[in-house]
């Protein structure tokens, strides 16, 4: 992302555009430009398009975001969800096998990456490793979005990467559950009813109060805008809000696992 930030910039520059003048022409923020150029946001394909029109550039940047290394670029699936992420006054998550990512150190998102098939070269899990650190910036902004999650407690039986790795996560996951802001709640083993066997999703509302929704699969991901489709998302985190442990007890549960380590 970086390189094709620099392209960004140099043509610019060239163009003789500014940051502010390009951002106004696409009715943009000034930082969307600044944090492309500056690689910590992915350019899509259809700006790119456009930039090259205006900029005369020939098709150079919609060349270069095509044939970016895929290490070095987020899933297009995912781009529009992190992008939307980056931007949200409000995120609620529910996950299921693996701490979220937002709660995940950099020990443990390792171990994720690791546990991938086909595996990942080291290279490549260094760089994922950072970008997921990275996207955890939006928990300590000096006014952060409000953050719920509920997470399965069978996420927090897992030990990956191993008794060393396993000890820092929780121990993350408890400081974290004290941050103002943030809501964890722990979803616990042998319920009788459960509002989310259909699997992880996430819930987002954009500063404009557009409420998404977003669902991941093997192979894939959707960002859903449909009102429908969201408003039944929201019914559903509602119900595992109220199945989950309180935040409360869920901050007793975390001590009780540091307590047995």
């Amino acid at each position: 992302m970086k390189m094709v930030g620099a392209l960004l910039a140099v043509h610019r520059e060239a163009a003789g555009h500014t940051q502010r003048s390009l951002a106004d022409h696409f009715c943009i923020s000034e930082d969307h430009i600044a944090s492309i150029e500056q690689g910590r946001r992915p350019l899509k394909m259809d700006l790119a398009v456009q930039l090259d029109e205006l900029l005369g550039t020939n098709r150079t940047l919609e060349t270069a975001v095509d044939n970016m290394p895929e290490v070095d670029l987020v899933p297009r699936f995912a781009e529009e969800y992190l992008d939307r992420e980056r931007e949200a006054i409000a995120i609620s998550i529910f996950a299921t096998l693996a701490i979220p990512g937002q709660l995940q150190t950099e020990a443990y998102a390792r171990a994720v990456f690791h546990s991938r098939v086909p595996a990942y070269n080291e290279d490549e899990i260094e760089q994922l490793v950072a970008k997921r650190i990275e996207r955890q910036e939006i928990l300590h902004r000096k006014v952060p979005p409000t953050i719920s999650f509920v997470v399965w407690e069978a996420a927090l039986r897992d030990r990956l990467g191993g008794s060393e790795v396993y000890a820092e996560q929780l121990r993350s996951l408890r400081e974290h559950a004290d941050l103002p802001g943030i809501s964890l709640q722990v979803l616990p083993l042998g319920r009788t009813t459960h509002a989310g066997l259909s699997g992880p999703f996430v819930l987002l509302e954009t500063p404009d109060f557009q409420r998404l929704a977003y669902t991941e699969t093997q192979r894939g991901s959707h960002l859903i805008a449909d009102p429908y489709e969201v408003a039944i998302l929201t019914q559903k985190y509602a119900m595992l809000r109220a199945q989950a442990l309180n935040p409360e007890d869920t901050r007793a549960l975390l001590d009780r696992l540091l307590g047995e380590q």
